[in-house]
C-alpha cells in the first residue's frame, strides 16, 4: 500500500464555522469541477487551454478543497469535541475492509495502530 501524509495548517486567522465551512467546501467543490471539465474539453469554450495548465489548475483547486475539509475537522474538533484520531483509525479500518487498500511495505494495520 502506498501512502503519502499531507499536512494542512490550521486556518487560525479566520473564524469559520460548520456552517461557513460547508460552504466553502461546496464553492472549492465546483471549481474543481470546473477545472476538470475544461480538461475534458466541457467547457463549452472554443480554445481549450494546454493539458499541462490545467492539469496543474486542477492540483490547486484539489489542494483547496483539501485545506476546506481540513479546516471542517479543525472546527469539529474544536467546536463539537470530536477525536479526529479515533474517527481516522475507523476509517482506515473501513478502507481495509471494504478492499481499498492492499497490504505490503506500509501496511493498513500499521497506519491503524500507527493512529
Amino acid at each position: 500500500m502506498k501512502g503519502k501524509t499531507i499536512s494542512l495548517p490550521c486556518l487560525d486567522a479566520l473564524k469559520p464555522t460548520l456552517e461557513s465551512t460547508a460552504l466553502k467546501l461546496m464553492e472549492e467543490t465546483g471549481e474543481l469541477a470546473q477545472a476538470i471539465g475544461k480538461y475534458r474539453g466541457m467547457s463549452g469554450e472554443p480554445n481549450y487551454p494546454e493539458e499541462k495548465q490545467v492539469v496543474q489548475r486542477i492540483v490547486e483547486e484539489l489542494v483547496d478543497v483539501a485545506q476546506t475539509a481540513v479546516t471542517m475537522m479543525y472546527v469539529l474538533e474544536k467546536e463539537y469535541d470530536v477525536d479526529l484520531e479515533q474517527t481516522l483509525r475507523r476509517h482506515l479500518e473501513k478502507m481495509l475492509q471494504k478492499g481499498y487498500m492492499t497490504g505490503g511495505q506500509n501496511s493498513p494495520k500499521k497506519m491503524i495502530e500507527d493512529t
